[in-house]
Parts: structure tokens; C-alpha cells; sequence
């Protein structure tokens, strides 16, 4: 599966150059009144070119009221980067907005070089980085989505004539037969996401009735999700210092220091510009998030953007419909500042449940969010004092499991229990109890 790159009519793909040798590209931004924010947009897209395999050598920043229609910088501008190609010898062009058909056929009459927007080369890097079935099939429909968007034609000179009598005439257009393609075979794949959709609907659904309580774990891609996960659950989810090394969510059992067990979800990192045809491909993964209890929201204390990746996951959440969840906000990477302590920031989130500072890498801070996910999961339980009969060890095997077990003593009658337990546990110590 590959993902292509418009230069005029030619379509070409970014790996299969990139694997001989890597590819030097000049990144361009259009910047509409705030300089500073398309150079540190600039930037995150040189982290994503390297990501894909490619270099950066420059990069360039237009200042313009509005995108150019033609060729999204301007004829001028398009011909000092075709000058600029020569003198640095670059393979094309990285634009940090998605472009339309006429800008990509333009920008490349111009240059007469490759040129990617930002939402190509988010595709590109999925493609490469999806592992699972699943995950290969949901960047496969974001391809063929953004590529029908894309379809143009050349009028009658793109004519498909039939044979025999009666189909004379233009008969039907290639363009018309590579859309009827490319949509038949997105319905194919929708179905087969559908299916496994359903099967994530009935494991979601033996969740909660096992009254095992659920954290998903969402952020900015390389916040440092995954190797959260890894120390809170002893996993070993591959974590790489790179934007989107891990796409598949993968779900992991933490013990509580009470005894309790939780699932953890790590889910996709999300980003600045992202694609809408990925946010609807990956629609039922994200959805996680949509069923958990609670909300975990990692967050890259170290970078200077933390700011717009704050806003730009909580605007990501919303469109998902993840609304009114308890929201535990986790400040990571804070070893960064170990060596500067009189001049680290405060961080912290008025509108989270919990607000904790942590190192996933080295472990720092990990004890207070383990207990503030106690505490919050807790808020939504009922504490109980009674007795369980020895006849009934198995409930207490249960409060173990999905609850939060204070103390227990063993005497004549049976087993003098206290404890925190789901709502839908409480009928097994005999009766609710009261805080």
C-alpha cells in the first residue's frame, strides 16, 4: 500500500525513492498574519519529514492575506523555490497546508520538481507506520478518500469508448471509472472495518459488565503515550522519539496499589492540521475514548508548544463527542527541567479532575497518579462495612478485582470487610454502605 504525490499528471511514490538514498526537501508555509506560528509549524513539519525518511535543508515562509489560489505562494514566490531547488540540489517541496489539484499541477509546472502538501505526507508516514489489519485498512480508505477528492479529468480527450453497435459516442470518462473504482473499493473496506468494529463492540461491552473500569490514554503525537503506558503496565509497546510510532491502540491491565485492576487504551496521537480523511478512517479506534471512564491527557511539558497541543487535542476530543468524562491531565517529560528547577514553570489545568507532573522515562511522579486515579476512580463508588460469610469468599475475590478493598478481618461470623466497590457490586457485601 502507497501513498502517491501529484507533480502535474504523474504520480510518484515517496518510499520507493527514499530507500536508495535520502531525499532533501524545502519546506514552505504560508504564513496569514502570525509569522511565529507558521515557523514553529515549519518546524513540526520537518520532525515529520524526518520522520518519513527525508531532510530538511530549508525552509521558507510566505507572508500573504490569503493562500494563493494558483500556486498557494504566488507565481513570484514559485520561482525563487525552483531556484532554490538548484542551489541546494533538493528532490521537491513539503507545503504545510493541503493543497488543492490545481495548486499541486501549478506549484509543479512552476518548479518542475515533487511536491507534497501536509496531508500527504501524514498519510505517507501512517502508511508506513500501520502494523495491524485493521490499521492498514484505515489508512488505506484516508488514501483513497483524499485521492478521489483529488480526481480531475481532461474532458473528452480521458473518453473510454464501448464496442458494438449502439456505443458509439464518448461513452464513459476515466475519470469516471477510476472514482467508480476507488469507491468500490472503499465500501469493501468499510465493511471489513465494520466487522471489526462490531467485535471491539462486544469485547467493549464484556468490559463493562466485568466492571473493570477503563482509562484511555490521548494526547499530541510523541507527548510520551506509549511509553506511559509501558511503565504503568509493564508493557512492551514500541516507543520511539518520533511523531506517530505507534498507531494501533493497545489496550494493557494496571494493578492499583489496592489491588484493583484497570485497563489502559493507548490510542493514536493527534496533530496540528490533521486530516479529516483520517480522523473519519480511524473514527472507530478513536472512539475508545468515547467509552473510558476516564481520560487520561499526556502532554509534553518540555515542548514550547505544549499550549496549541493542549488545545488542539481538546478540540480533536469534542468532534469525537468526548464530552463530560472525568479528565485526569498528565504534565510528562518534567525531568527535562531537573537541572533548572528555580526557573521551571508551573504547570497546571483548571478545567482537569487531576493535574499530575511526571517523567514517564524515569519514573518520577508516577506514585501521585496512581493514587489521583484511585481517587477519581473511587469518587464514582460506594464504600461498604459489612461481613461476608466464609461460604462467600468469592465475592470478596470480586471486590478485589473491581473495587478497592480498606481492610479485612477475619473473625467467627466470617470476613469483617471495608471497601469501595461499583455500584453494581455493592448488593454482594449485602448491603451500601455510607461514607
Amino acid at each position: 500500500m502507497s501513498t502517491f504525490f501529484l507533480k502535474g499528471d504523474n504520480m510518484q511514490d515517496l518510499h520507493t525513492e527514499h530507500i536508495a538514498k535520502k531525499e532533501k526537501y524545502i519546506l514552505v508555509a504560508v504564513s496569514r498574519g502570525n509569522e511565529d506560528a507558521a515557523w514553529s509549524s515549519l518546524e513540526e513539519l520537518a520532525e515529520l519529514v524526518s520522520t518519513a525518511g527525508g531532510e530538511t535543508c530549508a525552509m521558507v515562509v510566505q507572508n500573504l492575506e490569503r493562500f494563493d489560489r494558483a500556486t498557494y505562494v504566488g507565481s513570484g514566490k514559485a520561482k525563487e523555490l525552483k531556484e532554490m531547488i538548484a542551489i541546494h540540489e533538493a528532490d521537491g517541496i513539503v507545503c504545510d497546508d493541503e493543497l488543492s489539484p490545481s495548486q499541486f499541477r501549478n506549484l509543479g509546472d512552476v518548479i518542475e520538481c515533487k511536491v507534497i502538501d501536509r496531508t500527504l505526507l501524514i498519510l505517507d508516514i501512517f502508511a508506513a507506520h500501520a502494523r495491524t489489519r485493521e490499521g492498514k485498512i484505515q489508512v488505506e480508505i484516508a488514501q483513497l478518500r483524499h485521492r478521489a477528492s483529488r480526481l480531475t479529468g481532461m474532458g473528452e480527450a480521458m473518453s473510454r469508448l464501448g464496442a458494438g453497435i449502439g456505443t458509439r459516442g464518448p461513452g464513459e470518462t476515466k475519470l469516471e471509472t477510476d472514482r467508480r473504482v476507488i469507491q468500490k473499493r472503499i465500501k469493501l473496506l468499510s465493511d471489513e472495518i465494520e466487522d471489526m468494529k462490531r467485535a471491539r463492540d462486544t469485547s467493549r461491552k464484556k468490559r463493562q459488565e466485568s466492571s473493570t473500569k477503563t482509562i484511555a490514554i490521548v494526547g499530541y503525537t510523541n507527548a510520551g503515550k506509549s511509553t506511559l503506558l509501558n511503565l504503568l503496565t509493564q508493557a512492551d509497546v514500541l516507543s520511539e522519539n518520533k511523531l506517530f510510532a505507534t498507531l494501533d491502540p493497545t489496550t494493557r491491565i494496571a494493578t492499583l496499589e489496592s489491588g484493583q485492576d484497570i485497563l489502559l487504551t493507548d490510542t493514536v496521537g493527534f496533530i496540528n492540521k490533521l486530516p479529516h480523511h483520517l480522523v473519519d478512517a480511524f473514527r472507530s479506534t478513536l472512539e475508545e475514548a468515547k467509552y473510558a471512564d476516564v481520560i487520561m491527557h499526556v502532554i509534553d511539558a518540555s515542548n514550547p508548544q505544549h499550549s496549541l497541543h493542549y488545545e488542539v487535542v481538546n478540540k480533536t476530543l469534542e468532534e469525537l463527542g468526548v464530552v463530560g468524562k472525568p479528565m485526569i491531565t498528565v504534565w510528562n517529560k518534567i525531568d527535562t527541567f531537573d537541572e533548572c528547577e528555580d526557573e521551571k514553570p508551573v504547570f497546571t489545568d483548571f478545567e482537569a479532575d487531576a493535574c499530575c507532573e511526571v517523567s514517564a522515562r524515569t519514573g518520577k511522579g508516577i506514585d501521585k497518579l496512581l493514587s489521583e486515579i484511585e481517587r477519581i476512580l473511587n469518587e464514582g463508588r460506594i464504600y461498604v462495612d459489612t461481613i461476608i460469610s466464609y461460604q462467600n469468599t468469592s465475592d470478596l475475590n470480586l471486590i478485589r478485582k473491581y473495587g478497592q478493598l480498606l481492610s479485612e478481618e477475619y473473625a467467627g461470623e466470617g470476613i469483617h470487610i471495608k471497601a469501595y466497590v461499583p455500584d453494581s457490586l455493592a448488593h454482594l457485601a449485602g448491603k451500601k454502605g455510607n461514607d
